[in-house]
């Protein structure tokens, strides 16, 4: 689904700062997309009782990834971030990962990123600051929520800031 192309996403690579656009809330069991005919975001879909999204989950404006779409951002704040809402994040890493449907494998990253509004999560700066279990438990959840689409996803490998502001670069649109 291709997601707007106006707004642009102001990497700045000194800070490792850009904007996010969420499209499903932190704890949310319901899958949101953006639409870009009707500006408006679209229910897609409902993960299972016990089951909910554990950071809020969006995309970087203004960017596509090697699967089509624009790159897929996670943004930890201290509450769950509305849909449709416009975010300034520093990004912390990326999580490298395939995703096979069908026997056809494609890159699917994740970046991780913390609002620049949050108090809590301030001195996070790179994604090993976060934990081993809090990586594992994160991961696991695209793993699980891929199964459940009849996909699987695979981490390939795990990375800081410079290496996610990189892949934002990489993947603006011109």
């Amino acid at each position: 689904m291709t997601k707007p192309t106006k707004l642009p996403h102001d990497l700045d690579t000194n800070d490792f700062t850009c904007r996010a656009v969420i499209e499903t809330p932190k704890g949310s069991r319901s899958k949101f997309d953006y639409d870009p005919d009707s500006g408006l975001f679209l229910l897609a879909g409902l993960v299972p009782a016990g089951m909910s999204f554990p950071l809020s989950f969006g995309f970087i404006p203004s960017t596509r990834a090697e699967d089509g779409d624009p790159l897929d951002v996670m943004v930890l704040h201290e509450e769950a971030i509305p849909v449709g809402s416009l975010v300034s994040v520093r990004l912390l890493g990326i999580i490298e990962g395939d995703q096979t449907e069908h026997g056809k494998t494609v890159r699917n990253d994740r970046i991780l990123a913390v609002s620049t509004c949050s108090h809590e999560y301030e001195q996070i700066k790179d994604v090993e600051q976060l934990g081993d279990k809090f990586l594992d438990h994160l991961t696991q959840f695209w793993v699980n929520y891929n199964a459940l689409k009849g996909k699987r996803f695979e981490v390939r490998g795990m990375h800081g800031p410079e290496q996610a502001s990189y892949a934002v670069k990489k993947a603006s649109k011109h």
